[in-house]
């Protein structure tokens, strides 16, 4: 439970670091807008076209009798518009890191720099094609992750009880988690730390992991929210990769004794 709390935390001091840096703010909320553009645009486009998809896609239904066929099709679209949604939820923080790679990674350098008791912050040496390659392949490798364990979910959806009950709350779990990984992927692949190595870092603290990533991938179900919290996960993933690494951050320690006192007393 203390590092379901601490993931929380985490969330909440990248919020009021950027808040403290407001000048770091709009540099880093351009990814996310652009981003949020082209996922607008994608889902507009479905919502008029996605029945002429489905009809499309389903020849074999046109001589079914009414209402069956008007059913089966408005279900699909349904289903298809539904999946679409969960896509842009688990795939906004990637595709937006993957547009803002050179933001972000700037930011979260003078995130480190600020926060580090000897004012540095480590540094990969490859160049911005390189590291930009190795953000695009990471983030497709964690998307078909990501994919598949939405369809599972979305299958097993429809169990009843469980399906409206437990698996919703798995599904929030499992999306945190996968919203972590890419946000922390940026400190932590300036380090020169893999996917497979990340992964495993993150898999040993998962309730830290949790306590950061299930609510902000809440929050994100609200229109527009992302955009406006993404400079500060950022900020606050920076801040985690470093705990999650045993590196000293910069006031940890009169935090870490202010918090014994309270308990104390």
């Amino acid at each position: 439970m203390h590092d379901l709390g601490a993931g929380f935390s985490y969330l909440l001091k990248g919020q009021r670091w950027m808040a403290r840096h407001g000048r770091h703010y709009g540099f880093g909320l351009i990814p996310g807008l652009i981003t949020l553009v082209l996922y607008v645009a994608a889902l507009v486009a479905l919502a008029l076209w996605g029945q002429d998809f489905v009809t499309w896609a389903t020849p074999f239904a046109d001589d079914w009798s009414s209402p069956w066929q008007g059913l089966f099709r408005g279900f699909l679209t349904a289903v298809l518009f539904v999946l679409a949604l969960l896509l842009s939820v688990l795939t906004f923080t990637a595709v937006t890191l993957l547009i803002g790679q050179p933001f972000y990674e700037t930011l979260s350098e003078k995130v480190d720099r600020d926060v580090s008791p000897d004012g540095t912050a480590p540094e990969s040496g490859l160049p911005l094609w390189h590291e930009l390659w190795i953000s695009a392949r990471d983030s497709l490798r964690i998307l078909v992750r990501a994919v598949l364990w939405g369809v599972l979910l979305f299958a097993l959806g429809f169990v009843p009880f469980i399906g409206q009950t437990v698996i919703p709350v798995i599904g929030f779990f499992v999306t945190g988690f996968f919203l972590t990984e890419e946000l922390t992927a940026v400190a932590l692949q300036r380090r020169g730390v893999d996917l497979r190595a990340r992964l495993t870092l993150l898999r040993s603290r998962k309730t830290l992991i949790w306590g950061f990533g299930t609510p902000l991938g809440l929050s994100f179900l609200v229109p527009f929210v992302a955009v406006f919290l993404m400079p500060g996960a950022v900020a606050g993933a920076t801040m985690m990769a470093r705990d999650l690494l045993g590196e000293e951050t910069e006031g940890e320690s009169a935090e870490d004794e202010g918090e014994s006192s309270s308990t104390t007393l």
